[in-house]
């Protein structure tokens, strides 16, 4: 496993990945001493976020390995069809995940990927319109859509 540190518009992210996917990409408090790593799958991932954070990159080709229960991974692979600029609320999460009552287990699941950005739950609201919860707080999630608009 390798770990880089990657500042971001929205902060400080770590990314992990192995030779071939990065299996954790989360927002961190500044680090004392960055990690830097030229690792082939790192510098892919680097170079997707610099051009997402710039408005060049809609979707991400880096390859992601995510580790989670079967219903976690349903939801995530959901949230990877959620298209650039657009949203979805918790509640159409779970009908596409096929588990249409279990809109709280969808939020829960959101909540637990372990590659944010590129996997992005961010595009998730609440049916009201309002933007509901994200891990790294309102401020981050407001931050990343308004990019994609």
């Amino acid at each position: 496993m390798e770990k880089h540190h990657y500042h971001s518009p929205v902060g400080w992210l770590e990314i992990t990945a192995t030779n071939d996917a990065v299996t954790t990409l989360h927002l961190v408090a500044q680090p004392d001493n960055p990690l830097r790593s030229s690792h082939k799958t790192i510098t892919q991932c680097c170079k997707e976020l610099d051009e997402y954070f710039v408005g060049k990159r809609r979707n991400f080709e880096v390859k992601v390995k995510l580790q989670g229960t079967d219903f976690q991974q349903k939801v995530w692979e959901k949230l990877q069809q959620i298209p650039y600029g657009k949203t979805i609320s918790y509640a159409t999460l779970a009908q596409d995940a096929g588990h249409p009552k279990a809109y709280r287990a969808a939020g829960s699941a959101n909540g637990k990927n372990p590659v944010a950005i590129i996997v992005p739950c961010h595009r998730v609201i609440a049916s009201d319109g309002t933007l509901g919860g994200y891990a790294y707080g309102l401020n981050v999630k407001k931050a990343l859509l308004d990019l994609e608009k």
